[in-house]
């Protein structure tokens, strides 16, 4: 009897489910593709519809047992019938009505209100969408991504992405259990733009898009493109965020001028965050621990900017950012994106500016980053002998997309908008120039043109710097090449940066001073080359972190001879270099002479400055940097061949480099090199003015860790001609030393 009953009632609730199906007007198979998340636009069949003469409201709850459809102005929840068994429900909406809730409720007897993403209207205008199809949308961090809002009254997160190829994408995390059915995202089928409004998903909510190709398979879960923060490894979701963030840097904001000044004075500092410092037990400090010791320790030594390695979102440590995986993200290990305002805001307060590395020239071929976003090469070539860097194991963007250059260039912006960065350094700007960068023949693609001159990406490279100047910041290319006019305007055919690393100079002269000081007159040309095109290009004299890794040593271990010989190389060296026409950059570690090689798994190695002759290193850096910013002569013409003037370029023999730095007033400064260990006693300098020069800085001087055998204050000029000139100082050259001196009284 038993078993006669339960078939009754299995007969029985199949009545009711026929008579439940028959109330929709949707078919099975629709039903399915519904329930599957297999639907390409369930908003077409999920909110508020008419069908013949009645409307109905669709929702899918697969964990709800049953669902009360609430109207505003009708007392009692309308109970919803069940349409397909994984939980499709389906209620007819009373007449003139239209706002409306959900009552969820489940089978431990629990109850929960929510409301109704697909009753929502599109956020994205008609405007909005032209832009992002033409690819010129300058605010496209505004419109893609997550975004916190409250929209129609309700409060949310409306999530949006660029995926023409998909045949369905969706929103899961945290708040609907990963659920790729819950949150089919509507299509913009012009522009391939998917979008939804979320209600109730706050900030902090962890998500990712889930994504099926246009041939209906599920593809690896991916981040948000322009996700403004992500999850800490292992997880790699993105995170829902909304900045609270006031900043107090008006003042600094208020004196930028929209045109870049060529004739400040730029002495670059360039940091790791990860490794600049570290805390006890080598724990890594937040980006507000961070801000409180590094405005202090660059105030003290007197650089106008830091230069920061990427600090945008990137899997691996070991790239030191430069394989990126998030351009909208400060990275997670520091904190979050307000904590990295503050420092930006604090840096900006104590009057430094701020340089970001920047990375648009490739990306990482990690599942859930960009590599066939939507099951193509949507963001890179299909061809990798275009969309492939072999030589990094990454991918290429493909600049002719103009959906792309929009992501980059408003990523760009974004950085400049949001978090006030001042300068973007472009990495790698060689290996975007030429399609046969590190390529054999047979593994790269001719332009058009049948060149090697990869066009779309110039073409994107003066977009980015057209519209960077346009917003009053400025931009720095690491371009290692003989490519004409980088740091010319585009309106004179140049690619349009500020300036452009001089990676010549930085790989000859270092590759001198390596030298053992007794062959250095043969290969005194490396020297004096550098200005033969100094003024050719905007630059800037790098000794970056490229070249104190990978088995180069540190710059110190770079110089020759006993101890005392190589801490006085190195001190020449940055005379040198401040003397020498083109704004400074110096990596962290370099002002106080690190003896090892960087380790981004380490703190510098603070301890040495418990040492004399690394203190003296330090308080050189700083002294020079102080006086190059309070001496026009040493800055002001830097990018002009009228502030540089030889001497004498000739004395191989003795390793000694004389040379005049000028300023627009006609104010000069006179710099002498000695590259050998030898005092030169009575060296004659020819000069141009009659007077009395006084000493205004002596790399050999005591305080630095110098012998300071030539210490004197002041030195009047000869009626004796030197140099082609009338008049001349006579002075001792300390060995292994740069001295700068300046006309005091005129006569």
């Amino acid at each position: 009897m038993q078993q006669f009953g339960d078939y009754v009632c299995r007969l029985q609730l199949k009545a009711i489910w026929k008579r439940f199906i028959n109330m929709t007007s949707l078919n099975k198979a629709t039903l399915n593709a519904l329930a599957g998340g297999r639907h390409g636009n369930p908003f077409s069949l999920y909110g508020i519809h008419r069908q013949g003469g009645q409307r109905l409201v669709r929702t899918f709850q697969p964990n709800a047992d049953s669902v009360d459809l609430l109207v505003d102005g009708v007392a009692n929840g309308i109970p919803m019938h069940r349409v397909h068994a994984a939980g499709i429900f389906e209620a007819e909406m009373p007449a003139r009505k239209r706002r409306y809730r959900f009552c969820l409720n489940f089978a431990d007897g629990n109850s929960h209100v929510v409301e109704d993403p697909y009753r929502f209207p599109s956020m994205l205008g008609d405007l909005d969408l032209y832009l992002m199809g033409q690819g010129s949308h300058r605010d496209i961090f505004k419109k893609l991504g997550a975004h916190e809002i409250q929209h129609c009254g309700v409060k949310g997160t409306w999530f949006a992405t660029w995926a023409p190829n998909a045949s369905r994408v969706s929103i899961i995390g945290d708040f609907n259990d990963w659920d790729g059915r819950r949150h089919v995202m509507r299509l913009h089928p012009g522009n391939g733009l998917w979008e939804i409004f979320i209600p109730a998903v706050e900030g902090g909510a962890k998500y990712k898009f889930e994504l099926l190709d246009k041939h209906g398979e599920l593809l690896p879960l991916k981040a948000d493109p322009l996700g403004q923060f992500h999850e800490a490894p292992p997880g790699n979701a993105s995170v829902v965020y909304k900045s609270q963030y006031h900043w107090r840097d008006q003042q600094w904001s208020n004196a930028k001028t929209q045109i870049p000044r060529l004739d400040e004075a730029i002495s670059i500092y360039e940091v790791h965050l990860g490794s600049w410092r570290r805390g006890d037990n080598n724990t890594i400090l937040s980006y507000r621990d961070l801000a409180a010791s590094l405005v202090e320790y660059v105030q003290k030594m007197n650089f106008t900017h830091v230069e920061l390695l990427p600090v945008t979102e990137h899997p691996f440590d070991g790239s030191w950012g430069y394989q990126p995986i998030g351009l909208y993200a400060p990275t997670q290990r520091f904190g979050n994106p307000d904590d990295f305002r503050y420092l930006v805001d604090q840096l900006h307060q104590a009057g430094i500016g701020v340089i970001m590395d920047w990375v648009p020239a490739h990306f990482p071929k990690d599942e859930h980053g960009l590599r066939r976003f939507d099951g193509t090469a949507l963001y890179e070539h299909e061809d990798p002998r275009k969309g492939e860097h072999s030589d990094w194991g990454t991918l290429i963007f493909n600049y002719g997309r103009r959906e792309v250059v929009n992501y980059l260039v408003g990523s760009a912006l974004y950085w400049i908008d949001e978090f006030h960065i001042d300068a973007l350094r472009v990495d790698a700007v060689a290996s975007m120039l030429y399609l046969d960068y590190s390529r054999e023949d047979g593994e790269w693609l001719a332009n058009e043109k049948g060149g090697n001159e990869h066009l779309e990406a110039v073409d994107f490279l003066r977009q980015l710097n057209e519209i960077i100047h346009a917003y009053s910041a400025t931009s720095y290319a690491e371009e290692s090449t003989a490519w004409p006019g980088v740091s010319r305007p585009t309106s004179a055919g140049g690619l349009g940066f500020t300036y452009k690393w001089n990676m010549g100079w930085m790989n000859d002269t270092l590759s001198y001073m390596s030298e053992d000081p007794v062959h250095r007159k043969y290969h005194h040309d490396k020297m004096t080359f550098g200005l033969v095109y100094a003024f050719d290009e905007n630059f800037v004299l790098p000794l970056s972190h490229d070249e104190v890794v990978h088995g180069k040593r540190s710059l110190l271990g770079r110089m020759p001879g006993d101890d005392w010989q190589r801490f006085a190389n190195l001190r020449a060296y940055y005379g040198f270099m401040y003397g020498h026409p083109g704004k400074k950059l110096m990596f962290m570690g370099g002002e106080f002479a690190q003896e090892k090689e960087w380790n981004h798994d380490h703190s510098l190695d603070w301890h040495l400055l418990e040492q004399g002759r690394h203190r003296g290193v330090q308080k050189l850096v700083a002294d020079l940097n102080r006086l190059y910013q309070d001496t026009a002569s040493l800055h002001e013409l830097d990018c002009s061949h009228e502030g540089f003037e030889w001497i004498d370029w000739q004395d191989a023999d003795s390793s000694v480099l004389c040379w005049l730095r000028h300023a627009k007033d006609g104010d000069f400064v006179i710099c002498v090199s000695n590259f050998t260990p030898l005092v030169r006693h009575g060296y004659r300098i020819g000069v141009p003015q009659k007077g009395i020069y006084a000493m205004l800085l002596n790399t050999d001087a005591e305080e630095y860790g110098g012998s300071g055998v030539s210490a004197f204050d002041t030195v009047p000029t000869e009626n004796v001609e030197a140099h082609g000139r009338a008049q001349s100082l006579q002075i001792d050259l300390p060995p292994l030393a740069t001295m700068m001196l300046r006309i005091k009284d005129a006569r």
